[in-house]
């Protein structure tokens, strides 16, 4: 992931729009899934609350930029009619990991291929009109060993520079817990090598 999508837009929680078009209800359900199986249960979960609908299409992308697995089904509509016009809604939207089930009760109008392209484009528009947007921030999880005598000096310098402090060990040295933005650790790292003459470093865990 590049320094540029260290922090993206996500959903900042579920919400769900409901049209009617020409006698059909079209109720989107838009929401958070970070991974693959989470977008699997958002989709489960709606499948079970509508299971008497009619279709209960689905599409999803999970991750951001250059780094994204994306999902779709048109659930029994036509092919490409429902699918694939929501999730070239998604895709033009500046958004990640995101899950959107747009359901469908039969209204005993057929609306053709055009009308469901329009249609399912219409609800998905809606759902991300609708939907509050939060930042995620990547983080990564690090330890340091130091002596006492940089213990105070080292947590000021870890809120200063942003980060948090998790947990702590005291025995001949000081064993603490950093958590930081991925952004703001090269800054961090070089601000730490300054205060302890470069006898200080962080052992970043694996991400």
């Amino acid at each position: 992931m590049t320094s540029s999508e260290t922090r993206y837009p996500i959903p900042a929680k579920t919400i769900r729009v409901e049209l009617r078009i020409v006698n059909s209800r079209f109720i989107a359900t838009i929401g958070e899934a970070r991974t693959v199986d989470e977008a699997k249960a958002f989709i489960d979960a709606i499948r079970e609350e509508f299971h008497d609908a009619t279709h209960n299409v689905h599409v999803f992308r999970v991750g951001y930029g250059g780094s994204v697995t994306e999902g779709m089904t048109d659930d029994g509509e036509p092919p490409g009619t429902a699918g694939r016009p929501a999730l070239a809604v998604l895709r033009g939207a500046d958004l990640g990991d995101v899950v959107l089930v747009i359901t469908r009760y039969f209204g005993g109008t057929k609306l053709g291929t055009g009308g469901l392209v329009r249609a399912y484009t219409e609800s998905a528009q809606e759902a991300l009109a609708a939907l509050p947007r939060d930042v995620r921030i990547e983080k990564r999880w690090g330890t340091i060993v130091l002596p006492y005598s940089l213990y105070e000096p080292v947590k000021r310098l870890v809120d200063s520079q942003g980060g948090e402090i998790g947990e702590e060990a005291f025995g001949a040295e000081v064993t603490i817990e950093v958590i930081f933005p991925v952004d703001r650790i090269d800054g961090f790292e070089d601000a730490l090598g300054e205060i302890s003459a470069g006898r200080v470093v962080v052992e970043w865990a694996a991400g």
